[in-house]
């Protein structure tokens, strides 16, 4: 990318949130279950929650990109990463203000701040490059 601002990191952040998603639950290895699998009746499955559905799992290129946007959250201060990883996960405003113990408009304000603190860290290696 040529330059970097505010709504292109917000955009990776967000892409990285739901490329996390999409991963395939890790397991432990060595453990497993030696138990046959319990096939029920319909009448049985009354109030049962379905299997969990998982979508189809992301891209190589898709998860470089994500361990990439993983790695920018370094530059960050740890308050400010997780302001940013709420917000990218889109939880409201409420919900972020409630975390942080300030004002909507305090906690956006911090938010736009750490993505401008990303973009210009972002800017600054280009030009280095």
């Amino acid at each position: 990318m040529a330059d970097w601002d505010k709504a292109t990191v917000d955009a990776r952040l967000v892409e990285a949130v739901r490329t996390a998603r999409r991963l395939p639950p890790a397991r432990v290895r060595g453990h497993f279950n030696a138990w046959p699998e319990i096939f029920r009746e319909e009448w049985e499955t009354y109030g049962v929650d379905e299997p969990d559905r998982r979508p189809m799992p992301p891209s190589p290129e898709a998860i470089d990109r994500m361990l990439e946007t993983t790695r920018w959250m370094q530059w960050l201060e740890v308050e400010q990463r997780h302001l940013v990883w709420m917000r990218a996960k889109r939880y409201g405003w409420r919900d972020i203000s409630i975390r942080f113990a300030c004002n909507r408009s305090t906690a956006w304000r911090h938010w736009q701040r750490a993505l401008q603190q990303l973009a210009d860290h972002l800017n600054q290696r280009l030009v280095t490059r």
